[in-house]
C-alpha cells in the first residue's frame, strides 16, 4: 500500500492507476479530498484529485458489464464525491495558488549553469525574455559558443546573460547577496546537499517558485520497475542529500518542484556516459561489459531535461511536484553500445561479457552505470505537464556525437586500463 504522507500525495494516485493498482489509488484521492493529508485544503490539489478520479472511473469496467457483476457502488461513490467537493467548494475558501505565469518576465538565479545542464535551460530561459543571473565561482566563462550555435544567436545570449560570482558555500554571501537582488524564481542545479538551499530561502522570503534538479538515483532498489514517483526512496543512497533538499523544501512551505533525472546525456556531458563507449568505438576496441549485457537502463537528453526545467516554470499543476525525467524508451547495456555505434556511424562493435567479481579494479571505474536494471516512468511528466521527449536515443547520441565527440572535443581522457584487465584474462582463458 502507497504511504500518501510520503510525499505529501504529491502524485495523487497517478503512478497507481498506470500500474491498474485502482483500490490502492482510489484511497489516496480519497485521502486528499477528505482532507486526511497535509496540503489537502489546497485548491489546485483537491482539483487534481478530482480530475485524477475521474480518469480512474474510465479505467473501471464498462457500465453494462458493472451492472451484471453487482459492481455499480463505485458509481454512486463519485457522485457523492463530487456533490461534497462542490459543497465544500462553496464553504472553504482555497489559499492562494501559485501567482507564477511562465509567460512574463522573470527575475530568475540559477545556482550553476555554465556546465551542461544550466547552459541549455539558460539559454531557453533568455529566449523567453527572462532576466537570468547564473550563480558560480567564476572559474569558467559564463558564456561560452556552442557548436551550431550562430554568431547572432551566442551574441544575443551573451548580452542578455548576468553573473553573480561567489561561493554557495559560503552562506553569509549567500544571503546577503540573493536578498540584494529580489529574484523571483531560483533554478537549483547544482546543489546536493539540504544545508545548501536554507540560506536561498532566508534571504529570498518572497520566492515564487524553487526548481530542483534532484536524481533518480534516490529511489530504493527493486524488482518492480519502471520506478514511479511515489515509490519507496533509499535514505541511504549517494543522492540522499538530494533526498534530504526535497523534504526540506517541503517542510519550508515554498512553492517547489524537483525533477529527477535517470542517466543524462548530450553534448558537453561531463559525466562519462556516451563518452565512453566513443571513446572506445573511435579506437576500434571490443566494449566491455559486465554480465550478461541485458540490463536495463534509460538515458534522458539534456536539451529535453532543459525543456521540462522551462515547462515547470509558472505551471501549477507542477507546485509541490516531483517529476521523474528521461527518455520514453528503455535500453539494454548490449543495445546501448549498439547504439553509439549507430549514432557515430561506426561498425557494430565487438561486445566482450564479463563477471565483475573477478577482478579488482581499486578505484577506477570499469563501466559507466549501475550494474542493475535502473529506470523510471515519465508518464506523470507527459500526462501533468504536456512534456514529451522530442529525442529518442539514436538520434540523441548522434546530436552528442556530432556537436562533441565528433569535433574532437571530450571531458576525460581515455583510459583503457580496466579494459586491458578485462580483455587479458579472457585471451588467458581462451588458451
Amino acid at each position: 500500500m502507497i504511504d500518501p504522507d510520503a510525499n505529501k500525495a504529491c502524485n495523487l494516485g497517478l503512478c497507481p492507476i498506470k500500474r491498474t493498482r485502482y483500490n490502492e489509488a482510489r484511497s489516496v484521492l480519497e485521502d486528499v479530498l477528505y482532507g486526511r493529508i497535509p496540503g489537502s485544503e489546497d485548491g489546485g490539489t483537491r482539483k487534481r484529485a478530482e480530475e485524477l478520479l475521474l480518469e480512474l472511473e474510465s479505467k473501471q469496467p464498462p457500465p453494462h458489464l458493472s451492472d451484471l457483476l453487482g459492481l455499480n457502488l463505485f458509481d454512486e461513490f463519485v457522485n457523492g464525491l463530487e456533490e461534497m467537493v462542490r459543497y465544500r467548494r462553496k464553504v472553504l475558501q482555497p489559499k492562494v495558488g501559485l501567482q507564477v505565469t511562465a509567460s512574463s518576465e522573470k527575475n530568475i538565479l540559477i545556482m550553476g549553469g555554465t556546465r551542461f545542464i544550466g547552459v541549455f535551460l539558460s539559454r531557453l530561459l533568455v529566449k523567453e525574455g527572462h532576466q537570468v543571473t547564473l550563480f558560480t565561482r567564476g572559474k569558467a566563462p559564463i558564456a561560452q559558443q556552442l557548436p551550431g550555435e550562430s554568431d547572432e544567436e551566442f551574441a544575443e545570449f551573451s548580452s542578455k546573460i548576468l553573473h553573480l560570482k561567489g561561493d554557495r558555500k559560503d552562506y553569509d554571501f549567500v544571503k546577503s547577496s540573493l536578498s540584494a537582488k529580489g529574484f523571483d524564481v531560483v533554478y537549483d542545479i547544482n546543489g546536493r546537499e539540504a544545508d545548501e538551499v536554507e540560506p536561498i530561502l532566508d534571504a529570498l522570503p518572497n520566492l515564487e517558485q524553487f526548481i530542483y534538479c534532484s536524481s533518480a538515483g534516490v529511489y530504493l532498489k527493486s524488482d518492480l520497475l519502471p520506478h514511479c514517483e511515489t515509490d519507496a526512496v533509499d535514505p541511504k543512497s549517494r543522492h540522499k542529500g538530494k533526498l534530504n533538499t526535497e523534504s526540506v523544501l517541503e517542510s519550508k512551505g515554498v512553492n517547489w518542484t524537483s525533477l529527477r533525472p535517470v542517466y543524462i546525456y548530450g553534448p558537453l556531458n561531463y559525466n562519462p556516459v556516451e563518452e565512453w563507449f566513443f571513446h572506445r568505438l573511435k579506437a576500434g576496441r571490443p566494449i566491455p561489459i559486465p554480465g550478461s549485457g541485458i540490463q536495463v537502463t534509460q538515458l534522458g537528453h539534456v536539451k529535453d531535461l532543459a525543456r521540462a526545467f522551462v515547462q515547470v516554470l509558472g505551471n501549477e499543476k507542477a507546485s509541490r511536484q516531483v517529476f521523474n525525467i528521461s527518455g520514453e524508451k528503455y535500453v539494454t547495456f548490449d543495445g546501448l553500445a549498439r547504439a553509439c555505434a549507430k549514432a557515430a556511424g561506426f561498425p557494430e562493435p565487438e561486445l566482450v561479457h564479463y563477471n565483475p567479481k573477478e577482478f579488482d579494479f581499486g578505484k577506477k571505474k570499469a563501466f559507466p552505470f549501475r550494474d542493475q536494471h535502473f529506470f523510471a516512468s515519465v508518464e506523470k511528466a507527459k500526462h501533468v505537464l504536456g512534456w514529451k521527449p522530442e529525442f529518442d536515443l539514436v538520434e540523441g547520441l548522434a546530436d552528442s556525437y556530432n556537436l562533441d565527440f565528433g569535433r574532437g572535443t571530450y571531458r576525460k581522457e581515455a583510459d583503457f586500463s580496466t579494459d586491458d584487465m578485462i580483455l587479458g584474462k579472457k585471451l588467458v582463458l581462451q588458451a
